[in-house]
């Protein structure tokens, strides 16, 4: 399993736009079969980091994913969105291994 870290950066006058946005997607990406652990908007400190959290299989089962999500109805219409309101100013991806598996289990 390897999990999907989105940072935003995202136009701080724009929030409202960027939650539509998150709630949209939590529609469309568990439809489309990644499991969503969240998208998460400014509240303290920084009023432009943004991110977006989900975990899927493996790289081969993220570009299914991928197509499937871009051919979705929402999907496609999120996309849009974004295009359309300009929020997002920058989206970088990066893919982690959970290392600390198991939690809570004592050194052996």
């Amino acid at each position: 399993m390897i999990t999907c870290f989105i940072r935003y950066h995202i136009d701080p006058t724009k929030k409202e736009q960027f939650t539509q946005y998150a709630r949209n997607w939590g529609e469309a990406i568990p439809r489309c079969g990644a499991d969503l652990i969240g998208y998460f908007a400014p509240h303290e400190g920084s009023s432009t980091l943004a991110y977006g959290v989900y975990s899927i299989e493996n790289l081969a089962a993220y570009e299914a994913y991928r197509a499937r999500l871009s051919a979705d109805p929402l999907g496609r219409e999120n996309y849009e969105f974004a295009q359309k309101e300009k929020f997002l100013l920058r989206e970088d991806r990066t893919f982690l291994k959970l290392a600390s598996a198991p939690h809570g289990e004592g050194s052996r």
